[in-house]
């Protein structure tokens, strides 16, 4: 690779050096500063002139950046030290992307995820699926959520320390967001940029729904942002949501369906009478399944539908799901006496599921308690969606209690007023009652001394109940 190439590719200026600086060139790894070493490629969304320092000192190959602060440009001509300069730091993470691939994992045979709802649980249930068959497979589907947002080189990163250690990869799980944007900025198309980037096989889109307020501000947007993907996976295989109005609009050159209803489609997987079926064979049984409510039931059929796609054995694809053990907050058990359930429902389509799951558990005399931490620092709107949800998903046998969590967030995730006002606002005006809590660890601490043994306690939201496990926990 010349390092003007790069620099064209990413639409990018070269400044400081037109060459790269380590003397053996680039490695051919993609990472973080912290993390380089000679001859990798650094790629950050801003650096100053320390941080150009520092890289000349650590001799790697060449800085990639969208925003030099003070004096960065000025070091980089000091330093004669090779500075890339581009408007969108999502072109750069996808080259790294579909470079690293190529080197380091060009045999592999890929699999993306995007959709609203249902990424994670889907990706990891798919990535679980091929390791149990024995598979060396990798994902970056983590618990939080923290690496599929890929606007940064820590994709890249995880595949060459990957096949550095333990040899070259059969199958790469890679999830996507379905919207991205950097402070307060829509990466216009970032799903269908690094959707191509990896080169699937096989992609899976789980449904559409409103998320991201702010970067995109209607249900046609989010669509907008998804409709480039199927082109993105061009002659592979996807795997739509046929229950989803919106999906099933999407133009897919080879659409393989999945549905919660039976049909007569050759090329679906469907869950029918308890069973999932698949050309007239049950797979699966509704007690066979690792768990059995409506959203996760889809996300099953989805990964069902992506390993079908794959080629996989029925029976390796039966013992996956079979053996499978959901992703931390995935509407996962912390109690048994009261009941609690965690999930990372975050968004109105994940409030209205999750609610409508967890009262169905709810015998005569029981009580639900839904405990949900409002987003911190994400706007007015999605905190109205999600408080309207809530109001929608409202039943007598309902007790709600809501955290601002001022004392487990950090600055990126406190609430601000006029967030914490819409739902009280909200909830007021339909004659809602509910009980707040500055704090988390004051809420749940409340919320299980008034719960009865045979109640239900239902935890929702992002980050704001994220630490919730750890700290019930001390408490029981």
């Amino acid at each position: 690779m010349e390092i003007q190439d790069l620099a064209n590719s990413i639409d990018g200026k070269l400044v400081g050096n037109d060459e790269f600086f380590s003397i053996d060139g680039f490695t051919g790894k993609f990472t973080f500063l912290n993390d380089s070493h000679t001859g990798d490629i650094v790629i950050r969304h801003w650096v100053n002139g320390e941080g150009v320092h520092m890289a000349f000192n650590k001799n790697i190959a060449c800085l990639i950046t969208q925003t030099p602060k003070d004096d960065a440009v000025e070091m980089a001509e000091k330093l004669n030290f090779p500075l890339i300069i581009t408007d969108k730091i999502e072109l750069a993470n996808a080259y790294a992307l579909a470079h690293t691939i190529e080197k380091f994992s060009p045999d592999s045979t890929n699999i993306v995820i995007t959709g609203t709802n249902g990424k994670s649980t889907t990706s990891h249930l798919i990535y679980h699926i091929l390791k149990t068959a024995g598979y060396h497979v990798l994902t970056n589907t983590d618990s939080e959520s923290e690496f599929n947002t890929l606007i940064d080189p820590m994709v890249s990163k995880m595949i060459s320390d990957e096949v550095i250690a333990n040899g070259p990869l059969d199958f790469l799980v890679i999830e996507v967001s379905e919207v991205q944007g950097w402070l307060g900025k829509l990466m216009k198309n970032h799903a269908a940029l690094m959707s191509e980037a990896a080169n699937p096989k096989v992609g899976v889109i789980t449904n559409i729904a409103m998320d991201h307020i702010g970067l995109v501000n209607s249900i046609d947007d989010v669509f907008d942002e998804i409709s480039a993907v199927p082109k993105a996976i061009g002659g592979g295989i996807c795997v739509l949501n046929f229950d989803d109005e919106l999906v099933m609009k999407l133009d897919a050159e080879n659409p393989f369906y999945t549905s919660m209803s039976k049909t007569d489609k050759d090329n679906a997987v469907f869950y029918d009478d308890g069973e999932i079926v698949y050309r007239g064979d049950t797979l699966l049984k509704t007690e066979e399944l690792p768990f059995n409510s409506y959203h996760f039931i889809q996300n099953i059929l989805s990964a069902i539908g992506a390993c079908i796609s794959l080629g996989l054995d029925k029976n390796e694809i039966i013992n996956g799901v079979k053996s499978y053990k959901a992703l931390n907050r995935r509407f996962a058990k912390l109690n048994g006496e009261p009941l609690i359930y965690d999930d990372f429902a975050h968004n109105p389509d994940g409030i209205r599921a999750t609610i409508s799951e967890t009262l169905k558990l709810l015998c005569p005399g029981q009580t639900l308690y839904v405990v949900c931490a409002i987003r911190g620092s994400r706007g007015v709107e999605i905190n109205q969606l999600n408080v309207e949800a809530l109001v929608e998903s409202m039943d007598d046998n309902i007790e709600l209690i809501l955290s601002s969590s001022n004392d487990v967030v950090n600055d990126l995730n406190f609430v601000q007023e006029d967030e914490r006002e819409v739902f009280f606002k909200t909830l007021k005006r339909n004659d809602i009652e509910f009980i707040h809590y500055d704090n988390l660890k004051e809420c749940l601490s409340e919320t299980y001394k008034k719960a009865d043994k045979k109640d239900i306690i239902l935890l929702i939201g992002a980050q704001g109940m994220d630490p919730a496990e750890s700290l019930l926990k001390d408490m029981i």
